[in-house]
């Protein structure tokens, strides 16, 4: 069994006038994706749902709430955000690529920040809410890389640096990533006995993630599982634009937009 951490999650219970709830990830909106970002922007201003959770990555990258100018693509998404908030509820869980999303571009799109991970009661049950990556422990590089990120003191230093350079350390970056995809590297699967003790400790049944690209319904034992979220690319063939929806009294519904 895992001897990781067990964090405490949030508590997050739904309104009683939601029915419908919709969960998506792994988007990694940019602007040479036009494609991607066109399903995106139809689905928000198509979705029947009370509440709509973004489990991360939404953006390939942010480098800072200030990359967000006006005419910039970060502040067209804002734009498309800030309209679906006036129909559903926004939620966001920072992911790996957009963890530095702030509290000031949050409140601009009227979207709610969650902390990794959140328990949402809705509909009887208690759904524990993830982007998924810190529960990759085999991926001991990514781990590494990961609690460096997200320390204050390198996340105050990164912020303090010029945009323009912030966002020339991204593409430097994101090479690297692209590099690594095209390489016969195999990535890490979230580890199992580390999932089933955070649902445990969270008094739940499901866990709900992205960040793997594997979508798919795990079972863990005991009454335990968890769905992994499809990541988005309208420009695949064939193309993946994949939601997850739940209704009460209903098993959940994974939609596909194509």
């Amino acid at each position: 069994m895992s001897t990781a951490t067990v964090p405490r999650p949030a508590e997050l219970s739904a309104p009683a006038g939601w029915r419908t709830v919709d969960f998506i990830s792994d988007l990694h909106l940019q602007a040479s994706e036009p494609a991607t970002f066109a399903a995106w922007r139809r689905y928000l201003a198509e979705t029947p749902a009370d509440a709509l959770f973004i489990l991360g990555d939404l953006f390939e990258v942010w480098v800072g709430d200030d990359a967000a100018t006006p005419g910039s693509f970060e502040a067209l998404g804002g734009d498309c955000l800030r309209e679906a908030s006036a129909r559903c509820t926004l939620f966001f869980l920072h992911g790996n690529r957009d963890f530095l999303l702030g509290p000031a571009f949050a409140a601009q799109c009227r979207m709610r920040l969650l902390e990794d991970p959140t328990v949402l009661a809705f509909a009887g049950q208690r759904w524990l809410l993830s982007h998924g990556d810190a529960l990759c422990l085999d991926d001991l590089d990514y781990q590494r890389f990961r609690a460096e990120v997200r320390s204050p003191n390198w996340q105050q230093d990164f912020l303090a640096r010029p945009l323009a350079e912030r966002q020339a350390l991204a593409r430097q970056m994101r090479a690297r990533s692209e590099a690594r995809k095209r390489s016969d590297a195999t990535y890490a699967d979230v580890d199992a006995a580390l999932a089933r003790q955070w649902l445990q400790a969270a008094n739940a049944t499901t866990l709900i993630h992205g960040h793997t690209h594997r979508p798919a319904d795990h079972p863990l034992g005991e009454g335990l599982r968890r769905i992994v979220l499809s990541d988005w690319d309208a420009g695949a063939q064939p193309p993946r634009a994949q939601v997850l929806r739940l209704t009460p009294g209903a098993d959940p519904q994974r939609l596909d937009l194509y």
